[in-house]
């Protein structure tokens, strides 16, 4: 399996790594239902596939997402990387709660490495720079969890250039993960350049537009979505998003044929295209899927082909703005 270095940590990860927000179950933001044998065996499929590495948070499934990890692990000799996140806690009717205070990221640390038993997070990352008033109290907060030793590597998610900067004024930052697909392209302006300047890892998230760019979504799919799944109230998900992206992924199977790939390979090799991303974070949740998506890393783009793909993406944002 094909691996990048994530910026200038000593981590090497492989280009596909097994995202985990859908495995947690039902919460604010699920995916419905889910079977934690199902969840168990995609990630023992993940990482007897190759992928080193997996990127998980509490607040997927309110702790459970991470629970199920840690099933996982004991069921595997595996060597992995560990990515979790803090600054997301749950109420009790399971919907988030933005929190950056330092005894609060300190505890939920603790609570990760209980959850995943595990003695270190390789990467410990800002789920959201929410309350921006409190982010640099969070920065201290995990950059105190570096020097205690419970995480390696810390970074940030979901954060603009100017709230890294100030975030570096504090300390270093290690990773950013942003979300990234063909249908969401707002990093490629300023934020790879950005990264690349400061040496910062990038491992994005959502190359495959939380399943639209995969060919298996059509109107009639749509319905079939579980009544809690969070995508019913997704812009992407609803009208004229919706039926642009399914327009797009017609044009795109001709390509695919050519590639000799599947759809959701080609959006995650599509990601992977700038050498500046360390990683593309794709979700499982039974393991012939991440047997399909892991293939993307064989999966190499020509110039020709981003071309021809760049032409598509012109066609749809002309029909969605």
């Amino acid at each position: 399996m094909r691996t990048r270095r994530l910026g200038k940590t000593e981590l090497n990860l492989t280009t596909v790594g097994l995202g985990t927000w859908a495995i947690g179950g039902p919460w604010q933001f699920g995916w419905g239902p889910q079977q934690d044998d199902e969840s168990i065996g995609a990630i023992v499929e993940a990482l007897e596939d190759g992928i080193n590495w997996i990127d998980t948070a509490p607040v997927y499934g309110c702790g459970h997402s991470e629970e199920v990890v840690g099933l996982a692990l004991k069921q595997t000799s595996q060597k992995v990387y560990l990515a979790t996140k803090c600054g997301l806690l749950w109420d009790e009717k399971r919907e988030k709660v933005n929190c950056l205070k330092k005894n609060s990221v300190l505890k939920e640390c603790d609570d990760s490495l209980r959850r995943l038993g595990v003695d270190v997070i390789d990467l410990y990352q800002m789920h959201w720079p929410e309350p921006e008033a409190d982010m640099e109290e969070g920065w201290e907060a995990m950059n105190l969890l570096k020097e205690q030793g419970k995480v390696r590597y810390v970074g940030v998610s979901n954060c603009s250039i100017e709230q890294m900067k100030r975030m570096q004024r504090i300390a270093a930052i290690d990773s950013l993960q942003p979300p990234y697909s063909m249908m969401h392209r707002g990093i490629e302006d300023k934020i790879i350049r950005f990264c690349r300047e400061n040496n910062i890892g990038i491992v994005v998230y959502s190359p495959m537009q939380r399943g639209l760019l995969t060919g298996k979504f059509d109107h009639e799919k749509l319905k079939q979505l579980a009544p809690d799944d969070h995508r019913h109230r997704s812009a992407d998900f609803q009208e004229p998003r919706f039926s642009a992206a399914l327009e797009l992924v017609d044009r795109l199977k001709p390509l695919t044929q050519r590639k000799e790939c599947s759809l959701a390979q080609l959006s995650i090799a599509w990601t992977l295209r700038w050498p500046e991303v360390t990683s593309a974070i794709v979700g499982a949740r039974r393991s012939d899927q991440i047997a399909e998506t892991s293939r993307a890393m064989n999966v190499e783009l020509s110039e020709l082909d981003i071309r021809e793909i760049e032409s598509y993406l012109n066609d749809f944002e002309s029909k969605v703005s």
